[in-house]
This record gives C-alpha cells, structure tokens and sequence, in this order.
C-alpha cells in the first residue's frame, strides 16, 4: 500500500509502516558491533543537523548489551519542536532516510534507511523532554539495569518471530501488551510518571 507523504518528510510516496511483509522479523544474537555502528550513525546525524539536533541517541533492543533483536538500529532524535519538519527532514534524506508513515503514536515521526527493506537504522523523532523521549530512553536503561527483564523481553520476541516470520503487523500486535507494560514499569523505575 502506498500513502500520501505527510507533513514530516520528503516529496514522493513512500510505502506505508502498516505493509505487513518485512524480511526483517528475525531475532538474532546481539551484535557487539552494534553500539559501534550505532555511535557512527549518531555522529553522522549530529553532523548534518546540528544544533537542530538536541540529542541523538541509541535506543530500543540493540542498545542492551547481550539482548537478541531485530538487526535494525533504533535511534532517538530529540528536538526542540516538530515543526517545521525541512530542519530535519531534507537532511536526514541526504543520509539516506526516508519518512515511514505511520499513526501510532501520533507526534512522533519514524524515519527509515535504506528506503526498501530489509531496513538497518529507524530514527524516531520527538520533542526533547516530551513522554516519547522519555519513555524510549527509560525502557534502554531499565533493561540495561534489570537482566531478568531482558531476558523475559527476549523470549517474547524470539516467540512471536517464530511464529510469525514475516508478519510483521502480527509481530508487534503480539508484543504490544508486554511492551506497554515494560514501558510502565521502566518509566517509574526512572523517576517517571507511571
């Protein structure tokens, strides 16, 4: 399916994040290379935006050190406002990113490279000091800190992406209630509001 762009990015139509098939719903062992190549990527944001770019940051699964994921980099971009989108978004795409459109949630852009998939890097967009922000900052450090959640975290992931391959949509349905509650518990676990 395609969409229309929105506001957050470039000028084309771009596949929708609700396309269900993905070759990238696989769970590997973590990947000590990854904070690396993750650190390179931020450097190269920081390097094309900067002072747009608040923070820039590693997050979701491989960001924890020994946590299987998927082997798509998770990067935070921090700014001091969405709008307008072109402060970020005609730079990003000089880095190869393309805008991912997606509803959920709401005010935060994903941004993706390399446009076709299998993808290597997701870069989320947020307000510094926005819930998002937080929340994505607070689950790293809570799995980081609390290796019997990684564990669990992992275990749900290697399930459902063994049974569901190369459904990506019936991935993150299966995941959605254990994330939100991971989200929970790492929010207050950082001095968050639950």
């Amino acid at each position: 399916m395609l969409v229309a762009e929105r506001p957050w990015g470039f000028d084309s139509l771009r596949p929708h994040l609700e396309d269900g098939f993905d070759p990238a719903i696989r769970i590997v062992d973590h990947d000590p290379a990854w904070p690396g190549l993750a650190e390179a990527e931020v450097r190269a944001i920081r390097g094309v935006l900067g002072d747009v770019a608040v923070r820039v940051e590693h997050v979701g699964s491989t960001a924890v050190p020994g946590l299987a994921a998927k082997p798509i980099l998770d990067l935070q971009l921090s700014v001091d406002a969405l709008e307008p989108p072109e402060r970020y978004a005609q730079p990003l795409k000089r880095l190869g990113y393309v805008f991912v459109p997606t509803d959920d949630p709401p005010g935060y852009p994903l941004y993706a490279k390399p446009p076709e998939r299998p993808r290597t890097h997701h870069l989320h967009v947020c307000v510094a000091g926005s819930e998002h922000e937080l929340r994505h900052v607070a689950v790293r450090d809570f799995l980081r800190a609390h290796p019997d959640e990684t564990a669990r975290y992992e275990a749900v992931k290697r399930d459902l992406a063994a049974r569901h391959p190369r459904d990506r949509l019936a991935y993150i349905a299966g995941k959605e209630a254990y994330v939100t509650a991971l989200e929970r518990r790492a929010v207050a676990w950082a001095g968050g509001e639950p």
